[in-house]
């Protein structure tokens, strides 16, 4: 270290160097000024960047949609203007719109009615969950040794479907995040429906509305795991479950797997908000609450004024403020208009939507302060209690992530991004065994992921068909490719493929993350913020509240007090039923092209339009003022060290893991299970891309023919982590051994037609495959190989065994 480093320290560089004049030279100085005026000039490119996309966006969909209210207004003066066969039609055409929206605004009053008169039975019952499917209650988490609000949940299949007790289980775990449980089963092709469809059993794991005393999320992990647990003792020749979570139950997902990596199967992760710091640049405005809202401090006020418990009704809030536009009018205005069909899909979606769920005070602070603005998940650093840290490279299931470009609570960034910083690199998730695949759509909105959407059904079904096959996959990270295919004109298929990629190849990796830097003095200040408020202010907020007035404030919360004034409870509201039925009776329905219906459709538009320009403007200035704050050269060193950056490993430090120098020492060591596991990877590896039929023809050679048949999952799991070590780090080696390891001519023959079969004929073989495996061919001492091998050499063999 320099003089000037050791008199300035740890100091903020800029105030060292106006302030140490003494010290430091004039070049000193300049140089100092210089960085901090290059530090300057990236809150000036974040900015203009934010401000810059924001007025594109504004510009390029407000003024197309401009363009298309501008074509309706001159498509309705031609309709105002057209002849008529009298002077007074227009006014009848008024007349029976009139009548129409009468009777509409009654039907629509009367519809909300019934919402508020519901919202207060389903909340009277506990906000059971909003399941479509029977179920038995098969773990009450209450009655566990550190009992909890959740519950196990086993879904009763329809009479039309069977299910097999050995084919491998399902357990989906909903979000607690202001919502009700029973999203992931709420439609007949949701998640549960397309696994029961497949045969398997399906658990849920739901929640009561009221948490336990003292529960934590500690408590919540637990118990989930002993949900798995008794799954596995409910299905003991079924493989190991996977478990499914939707959202914020993805994160609780992770957890799970972290806390107990030899408990489940596949992990599966819908639209997890998991690396919460990550988004892009002129959208995403959620993630700059904690920065602008107070961090945690908002949970803990608002938890002390629940007298110690957190309202969900505050993050539906949130979510609903995302959208205002949607959420606020244009929701309302299309059951207003298909009040007659609509109203049954409303009420039942609003069921679900508007089950608020409360939240100990520990759960909901452990939440933001880890996770939303902390970050700490997938950095390996967040601690589900004390000396319990959660380290998601401990999992040793494959884990499948689901994200889309069009989930704008979730976006991608949040949902892949914590790959990154888990792991040094790409080749980290080999050595450790680990396979993870993610996949990203293009449009799919949040809730579609997970809810009944043509699109999601297309994923789910995939990826439950695909999921025996991918623990078949080497340790990697791979991006799973689905393509449609339509055959004879009609029968739609799809092309599944998994392609091998790098940590640079993840959708959040070439934009950098720049933008990120910022929220390592959120989280400083955050902290501090909560320090002080527990110090200073909580006990004073304390003394002012009571359990009664903690309810009362919980009824006055705007969104439930909109639901209670449009309900029964409301004695001005006392005629409205029997006013509804009479105008069902006597409905008179306008034509769709009366002037005046597209008028008020275009006042409509203007409408939501209004909002949404409110939004984006408001979203523009979130975000600008934002970096105005945060990406400063002071903020930034205010919070330079809880930012996060992984050193990557060179490839001689990686030979010297532990891991990768026992996998070296059985270089020659194995049979024929070994050798045939090592050239199947070193196929793979010339591939680049795996189809998923060839997937499923090596899953069937590894887990249905002897001799791998008798090996334990655990076993095999193994030897397919030793031999993607040698075949990373051994290279030509790998291939040059393999004789060591078939000792007999007819060992080598056999093995060589099993590796063939699962690439199919060779006409179909990539140059690469081809060419692999023809050295197989020449370093085993055997012909090249020029007849197709379609039928499974071992097949036969364990047939005539048995």
């Amino acid at each position: 270290m320099n003089t000037a480093d050791s008199k300035t320290g740890d100091r903020n560089p800029f105030f060292a160097a106006v302030t140490d004049g003494n010290a430091w030279t004039a070049r000193q100085r300049a140089l100092a000024l210089t960085a901090q005026l290059s530090e300057w000039s990236t809150v000036g490119e974040l900015t203009s960047k934010a401000a810059g996309r924001h007025f594109n966006n504004i510009s390029a969909t407000h003024g197309e949609r401009l363009r298309a209210t501008f074509n309706a207004l001159t498509s309705l003066v031609a309709e105002v203007t057209k002849p008529r066969a009298s002077p007074l039609s227009l006014l009848g055409e008024f007349r029976d719109y009139a009548t129409d929206r009468t009777q509409r605004a009654i039907l629509m009053a009367d519809c909300l009615r019934e919402r508020g008169d519901t919202f207060f039975a389903h909340e009277a019952a506990g906000c059971p969950p909003v399941l479509i499917y029977d179920y038995e209650i098969a773990v009450d988490g209450r009655q566990l040794p550190r009992p909890c609000n959740y519950m196990l949940l086993k879904i009763t299949p329809p009479e039309d479907i069977e299910v097999l007790d050995w084919k491998r289980p399902y357990v989906i775990i909903d979000p607690r995040a202001g919502h009700g449980a029973g999203i992931g089963g709420f439609k007949a092709d949701s998640q549960v429906g397309v696994a029961l469809k497949a045969g398997h059993p399906v658990y849920f794991t739901a929640f009561w509305r009221n948490p336990e005393p003292r529960q934590t999320l500690a408590d919540v992990a637990r118990a989930e795991a002993s949900f798995v647990r008794y799954v596995q003792e409910q299905h003991p020749d079924a493989p190991k479950p996977v478990v499914i979570g939707n959202c914020q139950g993805g994160w609780a997902t992770l957890v799970l797997g972290a806390s107990n990596p030899d408990l489940t199967g596949p992990l599966v992760l819908n639209g997890a908000p998991v690396e919460t710091w990550s988004g892009d640049v002129g959208s995403n405005p959620m993630r700059y609450n904690a920065g602008l809202l107070g961090g945690q401090v908002q949970p803990m006020f608002w938890s002390d004024y629940g007298d110690g418990v957190f309202d969900g009704a505050w993050l539906v809030l949130n979510f609903e403020m995302l959208n205002p536009g949607r959420t606020w009018f244009r929701k309302y205005y299309d059951v207003f208009e298909k009040v007659d069909t609509e109203r049954g899909r409303f009420l039942e979606f609003e069921k679900w939507w508007s089950g608020f769920f409360l939240l100990n005070e520990p759960e909901i602070v452990w939440i933001v302060r880890e996770l939303f603005v902390g970050n700490k998940l997938a950095r390996n650093e967040a601690r589900l209690e004390h000396g319990r840290v959660l380290d998601v490279k401990q999992i040793r299931s494959p884990i499948i992530v689901f994200a889309s470009h069009g989930d704008n609570i979730t976006p991608v960034k949040q949902a892949v991004n914590w790959i990154m910083d888990a792991y040094a690199d790409e080749t980290e998730i080999k050595i450790r065994g680990q396979r993870i695949v993610y996949m990203v759509h293009d449009s799919i909105g949040h809730l579609g992921i997970f809810v009944s959407s043509s699109i999601a059904r297309r994923e789910h079904q995939e990826v439950a068909s695909t999921l025996k096959t991918i623990e078949a996959l080497a340790p990697g990270l791979y991006e799973m490719i689905i393509e449609d295919e339509i055959q004879d004109g009609a029968d739609k298929h799809f092309t599944v493929s998994f392609s091998e990629r790098r940590l640079s190849d993840l959708p959040g990796y070439g934009d950098g993350r720049q933008d990120e830097v910022p929220f390592g003095a959120v989280e400083r200040l955050s902290e501090l913020q909560g320090e002080l408020y527990d110090i200073c202010v909580r006990p004073w907020v304390q003394a002012c509240v009571t359990k009664a007035s903690a309810e009362l404030g919980r009824q006055l919360h705007p969104l439930r007090l909109q639901r209670g004034l449009m309900s029964s409870r409301n004695p001005f509201l006392a005629a409205l039923p029997g006013a509804a039925q009479t105008t069902a009776q006597s409905r008179q329905r306008v034509a769709e092209d009366n002037p005046f219906v597209l008028a008020e459709r275009l006042v409509a538009d203007a409408i939501e339009q209004s909002f949404d320009i409110i939004r984006d403007v408001r979203d523009a200035w979130y975000e600008t003022l934002f970096f105005s704050i945060y990406a400063t050269p002071q903020m930034r060193w205010f919070g330079r060290n809880f930012n996060f950056e992984r050193t990557h490993k060179s490839r001689e430090e990686l030979i010297g893991l532990p891991e990768v120098r026992s996998a070296l020492l059985h270089l020659s060591s194995g049979g024929f299970v070994e050798a045939v596991i090592r050239m199947l990877i070193l196929l793979a590896d010339a591939r680049g891309t795996v189809r998923r039929d060839r997937l499923e023809r090596s899953a069937r050679v590894l887990t249905k023919d002897e001799p791998f048949r008798s090996l334990k999952t655990d076993q095999r799991a193994q030897i397919i982590h030793e031999q993607s070590l040698i075949v990373e780090y051994a290279g030509p080696a790998a291939i040059e051994t393999l004789p060591l390891l078939l000792r007999t001519p007819e060992e080598r023959r056999r093995a060589a037609e099993v590796v063939q079969f699962v690439p199919g004929a060779l006409s179909d073989m990539e140059p690469r495959t081809l060419a692999m495996l023809q050295r197989f061919h020449d370093v085993l001492g055997l012909p090249p190989a020029t007849m197709d091998v379609l039928t499974d050499p071992l097949g036969t063999l364990t047939e005539a065994a048995q």
